[in-house]
């Protein structure tokens, strides 16, 4: 299985935006929570439109949230 190349900060900003929960950012997402925490664990890679969604939830770009590992 190849190792996701997708690393994120949603744990350090969910943390700084006032310890939002995981299903709090789900609905602002319009995901499941268990959607987030794949996410957040690495086990899934989210959608260009869903980063998005994540990344806006934060009042964040994408790439202050997401980064793509070489």
């Amino acid at each position: 299985m190849a190792k996701n190349k997708i690393k994120n900060n949603i744990r350090q900003f969910r943390f700084k935006n006032n310890q939002m929960t995981q299903a709090e950012l789900a609905d602002k997402a319009g995901v499941t929570r268990q959607t987030i925490i794949a996410i957040e664990a690495g086990q899934y890679s989210p959608s260009l439109e869903l980063a998005i969604r994540i990344a806006r939830a934060f009042g964040k770009k994408v790439d202050d949230v997401f980064e793509y590992e070489e």
